[in-house]
């Protein structure tokens, strides 16, 4: 099997929640917004977030700002709020030691993915990444695993791992562009879907199982 692995980015390699808490009171503070702006944000924005969304708050709180000052606001206060643990960053160094190729396979919108992927020092450990704003599909649609792998300089045909905290999403995704899978325990497990080839309760037990397999 080729030493090829996807990683989801958020909940999986970084700390979302805690970098969107973090950003939306920044934000807030930083344009004097109501608490009920600060609310909204947290609700709207609590699974993905896109330029459409700071649209949609600019006319519901009648702000001045423009939506595209907003987003990019939000998006550079996600870019330095997110965090990605020393001791990850040292797992995927490791994979890249082992020649593993490394892809990031996320739903969200593209500029703020690489924004976090740059903030947390990922850029640099990780061969290609492919997020769902890119081709407007979103995981577990095959052809975001397609795209991920083309942009690694590699083929799906040859096999290999995904990792993440989505059971649909990465597990189910990852079963049907034919990788094997590591499962991030944590959200509930749907009805019918297939089991993980693995479960574990933090990145860096899957980085383990990964570097296992190749040794």
């Amino acid at each position: 099997m080729a030493r090829l692995v996807f990683f989801d980015l958020d909940g999986t390699l970084a700390d979302r929640q805690t970098a969107l808490s973090d950003a939306v009171t920044s934000l807030c503070r930083s344009r004097a917004l109501p608490p009920a702006a600060d609310q909204w944000l947290r609700t709207e924005l609590a699974d993905r977030a896109t330029a459409s969304d700071f649209a949609r708050l600019r006319e519901a709180f009648g702000l001045e700002a423009a939506a595209a000052d907003l987003w990019q606001e939000y998006l550079d206060l996600m870019a330095a709020a997110a965090i990605c643990r020393p001791e990850v960053l040292e797992g995927l160094a490791r994979l890249r030691a082992a020649a593993w190729t490394i892809g990031v396979i996320t739903n969200g919108a593209g500029d703020i993915q690489r924004a976090k992927l740059a903030g947390t020092g990922l850029a640099g450990l990780v061969d290609g990444v492919a997020a769902s704003g890119d081709l407007e599909i979103r995981k577990p649609d095959r052809r975001l695993f397609e795209l991920g792998a083309t942009r690694c300089g590699v083929s799906l045909a040859d096999g290999g791992w995904m990792v993440g905290d989505n059971p649909a999403g990465d597990v189910g995704g990852g079963h049907q562009a034919g990788l094997r899978t590591i499962w991030l325990r944590g959200r509930p497990w749907p009805d019918g879907l297939p089991a993980a080839h693995h479960v574990v309760d933090d990145v860096t037990d899957a980085i383990t199982i990964l570097l296992n397999e190749t040794e």
